[in-house]
């Protein structure tokens, strides 16, 4: 039977991202996301519901969300669920946690600084891509076409 664990997530990030390295060198970000939903009950009346999500970024894309990312910042999220279990050392009492490991992610907000809440672009960044898994190929005609080839279809004989 085939399977899928795939999460999309987007939301604001709910604390500072929190970097660090394992004993090998691979370095780990740790943060929480914060996602709302609003909607209307029956009676009519407007509710708001908000989850909070812990992810984890491995590697360099985690280095990159710990360098811009800060508590508050808005977050699109690409991952797949995992479940951590252990013993609680005091109490021997079986524990579970259930978390996102993120794959992929993509800053929102303006960029520039001005209202948004994104983070700066540097060159030389990839966002999306991970040693595991790397970013979708672009959807056909989402690419703009080079001015200078814009008025080629005219020269075609066909």
């Amino acid at each position: 039977m085939p399977s899928l664990n795939k999460v999309l997530l987007m939301g604001n990030l709910t604390r500072d991202p929190e970097l660090r390295v394992t004993p090998k060198g691979t370095p780990i970000c740790q943060f929480s996301l914060a996602i709302n939903r609003q909607f209307k009950m029956e009676s009519g009346e407007s509710r708001e519901e908000v989850i909070f999500v812990d992810i984890e970024a491995w590697g360099k894309q985690g280095e990159t969300i710990a360098k811009y990312m800060t508590k508050g910042r808005p977050l699109y999220v690409e991952g797949r669920l995992r479940l951590d279990q252990w013993e609680d050392k005091n109490t021997k009492e079986k524990k579970s946690k259930m978390k996102v490991v993120l794959e992929q992610f993509q800053f929102l907000g303006d960029s520039r600084g001005g209202g948004g809440a994104g983070a700066p672009s540097e060159p030389g960044i990839d966002q999306t891509a991970s040693p595991e898994r790397h970013a979708p190929p672009a959807r056909p005609g989402a690419a703009a076409k080079p001015a200078a080839q814009e008025n080629l279809d005219e020269d075609v004989p066909f």
